[in-house]
């Protein structure tokens, strides 16, 4: 019975192993597509802010 529950700690220890390494490698939804569009709406609103703030010329 104690050889059995010595060899329950390495099966256990590789049934963690598998679930840790399926999650890690898993596809995550976010990365450069999400950047890029936050990139976008940036260069948008800097653009939009350049317009509006230009001043007006002097009569000099």
């Amino acid at each position: 019975m104690g050889a059995l529950l010595w060899l329950l700690i390495p099966v256990g220890a590789g049934l963690v192993a598998a679930v840790w390494s399926s999650w890690a490698l898993r596809n995550r939804k976010t990365g450069d597509v999400a950047e890029l569009a936050g990139y976008a709406r940036f260069r948008d609103a800097m653009e939009k802010e350049h317009a509006v703030s230009e001043p007006a010329s002097d009569p000099v």
